[in-house]
């Protein structure tokens, strides 16, 4: 494991330890239902049906109604809770939209304190384990690790903890994927190369040997000052596939780009 900077950590940590109070559910809600209201109106795409691709930026009021990621409160989830078991407004969702939904409102539970994730470096190289070489594999740092049995489940402050904590840069707010996403999002450059065809395949299938079951993919960015496995500003993106108990998590951290080093 590494030794961290304690800047680096304790930046990290206060996106998930923020207590609720810092959120505010009477901004969120009211944001939520305008944007569904507008997802459902006349000049939406899906027409009264509501997509995934409007859903997403609606359900982002939830996580950045204070004008930062502070993550859901107790309001906020009584309230997901009460739309969740709401059927006509299911039943406005379409088949993709509504799985986000739930996969939105399992991760962001409105636990603010993490349960302990050991996350450890794998035996092999990325290249081994993705089967091809190329700027995706020699930029990806993985690690995997569970969370002991009866001590918690993955959620929002879980991964974001267990991130910061192993792999050092401070990260941004998870969110739920699909397969095709998970597949755009590593086809994406490196360092300005474009991954190999061979790689992303490889890393969609190592990736999803345990996600597959359980169909819990998630991503988040982060950006990290000077952190020690670099003398430059960086960036680059997360991983997490999640077991179907969720306690065993792999993570995948890809490091993108650097930029100014001011």
């Amino acid at each position: 494991m590494k030794t961290l900077p304690m800047t680096s950590l304790l930046s990290g940590l206060a996106l998930f330890a923020a207590p609720a109070a810092f959120a505010s559910s009477t901004t969120s809600i009211p944001a939520f239902e305008a944007s569904i209201s507008t997802a459902q109106g006349p000049s939406s795409p899906g027409g009264t049906r509501v997509l995934r691709s409007e859903l997403k930026p609606a359900l982002e009021a939830f996580i950045y109604d204070t004008g930062g990621p502070t993550g859901v409160d107790s309001a906020e989830r009584a309230y997901l809770t009460t739309r969740l078991n709401d059927t006509p407004f299911q039943q406005s969702l379409t088949g993709t939209a509504a799985k986000y939904y739930a996969d939105f409102h399992e991760l962001n539970d409105a636990t603010f304190t993490s349960y302990p994730l050991y996350q450890g470096s794998v035996a092999n190289t990325a290249a081994s384990l993705f089967g091809a070489t190329g700027p995706l594999a020699s930029n990806a740092d993985i690690r995997e690790g569970y969370i002991p049995n009866g001590q918690g489940i993955a959620n929002q402050a879980t991964l974001g903890t267990a991130f910061t904590t192993y792999f050092e840069p401070p990260v941004g707010t998870f969110q739920p994927i699909t397969v095709k996403e998970l597949i755009e999002r590593l086809g994406t450059p490196v360092k300005g190369s474009t991954p190999t065809v061979d790689e992303v395949e490889g890393a969609v299938a190592y990736i999803t040997q345990i996600s597959r079951n359980s169909n819990r993919l998630y991503v988040a960015d982060w950006t990290c000052r000077r952190c020690s496995f670099s003398p430059w500003n960086t960036r680059g993106y997360v991983i997490a596939a999640v077991s179907t108990d969720r306690r065993f998590v792999r993570m995948v951290s890809v490091w993108t780009a650097d930029y100014g080093n001011d």
